[in-house]
C-alpha cells in the first residue's frame, strides 16, 4: 500500500509541477549579446521568414537580443527546409518559430531554452535536444521563441541554419531523420498528453535509452541493429519508463520505423551523440529530483501522500465493509 501511494504521489508531483519548472528553466535562459564573444564570435539569430518587420523585432525583445549589432542575424526559409530536410520545392510552409544560437566551449553539450512556452504549442525543449543531438549538433546553447502560438517545428530548421552560416554544414541524412524523430515523438506525445502516469520526460528519457542501446548493439556485434532488435529495446525502454500501459502498439511501430532510419545514419556510432545523451539523460534524472526535492521541501509531498493515504484508506475500508455485507448475507 505504502508503494502505491508513493507512485501515485510522484507522478502527480511530475503532471503538477514538470510545467512550472520549465517556465521558470525559460525564464532564466538568456545569451549575452551586450559584448563578442572573441573566442566564439557573434551568436546567430534566426527569425522565421514569415515573420514582418516588426515581429521580428518583437522576436528579437522576446529572445533578449539587447544589441542586435553584436548578433549575426538572417532569415530562415521554405527553401532552407527543403534543402536541409527534404519536401515539396514548390510547397510552401509558416516559418515563425525563431532561435538563437551560440556555440560553447567543447563538453558543454547541448542546453535548449524556450523562452516562450505558451507560444511553442507542441515542441518541447527536450525533444529540440533529442532532435538536435541526432542531426550532430555540439556544444551550443540554443534559445527558441515565438511571437505567436505555432508548434515551433521551423526553429529546428532555424538551428541548421545557424550553424551553416558559420560554416559547419550538418549531415543530410542526420537532419532528415532528425525531423522524423521530431514529428514521431511529437505525435506519440500530443496522443498521450493528459493521461493518468504520463509525462513527456518519459518519453524522451525513452528515446535517449533507445539511442544509447541500439549504439552498444552496434559496437557489439559490429553490424547494423535487426529490426528485431529494435523492436525489443523499444519495448524495454517503453517498460523501464512504465509507458506500457500507456503507449499503443501502433506508436511502437512509429518507433520501430523510425528507428530503422536512426540506426542508418552516423549518429549510432558518433562518440559526440554518445556524451551529449549522456548529459541530457543525466538532465533529465536530475530535473526529477528537483522536482520531487523542492515539492518535498515544501511538504507538498506530505500533503499528497496524505490525501491519497485517506483517500486509499477510505477505498479499502468501503471494500472491507462491503466484503462484511456480503458475508453477512452468505451466513443468513
Amino acid at each position: 500500500m505504502n508503494k502505491i501511494k508513493k507512485i501515485i504521489a510522484a507522478f502527480l508531483l511530475s503532471a503538477m509541477l514538470l510545467p512550472s519548472v520549465s517556465t521558470i528553466a525559460s525564464a532564466q535562459g538568456k545569451i549575452d549579446t551586450t559584448v563578442v564573444n572573441e573566442r566564439w564570435g557573434q551568436p546567430t539569430f534566426v527569425y522565421g521568414e514569415s515573420l514582418s518587420e516588426s515581429e521580428v523585432k518583437e522576436t528579437q525583445r522576446l529572445l533578449d537580443i539587447e544589441n542586435p549589432e553584436n548578433v549575426n542575424s538572417t532569415s530562415v526559409t521554405y527553401k532552407d527546409l527543403v534543402n536541409y530536410i527534404g519536401g515539396d520545392p514548390n510547397g510552401s510552409s509558416n516559418m515563425i518559430s525563431s532561435v538563437i544560437v551560440q556555440k560553447e566551449n567543447k563538453g558543454k553539450g547541448v542546453d535548449v531554452v524556450i523562452k516562450t512556452p505558451e507560444n511553442i504549442t507542441e515542441v518541447t525543449k527536450e525533444q529540440y535536444r533529442n532532435a538536435s543531438i541526432t542531426a550532430g549538433v555540439e556544444d551550443a546553447t540554443l534559445i527558441v521563441g515565438a511571437v505567436r502560438k505555432v508548434t515551433g517545428e521551423s526553429a529546428l530548421t532555424g538551428i541548421y541554419k545557424a550553424f551553416e552560416v558559420n560554416g559547419e554544414k550538418l549531415d543530410k541524412d542526420r537532419m532528415e531523420a532528425a525531423q522524423e524523430e521530431l514529428e514521431v515523438v511529437n505525435e506519440i506525445n500530443q496522443k498521450n498528453e493528459g493521461k493518468d502516469n504520463y509525462t513527456s520526460p518519459q518519453l524522451d528519457n525513452a528515446i535517449v535509452e533507445v539511442k544509447n542501446k541500439l549504439s552498444e548493439i552496434k559496437q557489439e556485434n559490429k553490424e547494423i541493429p535487426t529490426k528485431q532488435e529494435i523492436t525489443q529495446v523499444i519495448n524495454q525502454a517503453v517498460e523501464n519508463n512504465n509507458l506500457q500501459n500507456i503507449v499503443t502498439g501502433d506508436q511502437i511501430n512509429q518507433l520501430v520505423i523510425y528507428f530503422q532510419q536512426y540506426v542508418q545514419t552516423g549518429a549510432i556510432d558518433s562518440e559526440q551523440v554518445k556524451q551529449e545523451l549522456s548529459k541530457l539523460s543525466k538532465d533529465l534524472v536530475g530535473t526529477a529530483s528537483e522536482i520531487y526535492d523542492n515539492a518535498k521541501q515544501s511538504g507538498l509531498v506530505d500533503q499528497i501522500v496524505g490525501f491519497f493515504r485517506d483517500l486509499i484508506d477510505g477505498f479499502v475500508n468501503l471494500i472491507g465493509g462491503n466484503n462484511n455485507g456480503e458475508n453477512a448475507n452468505t451466513n443468513q
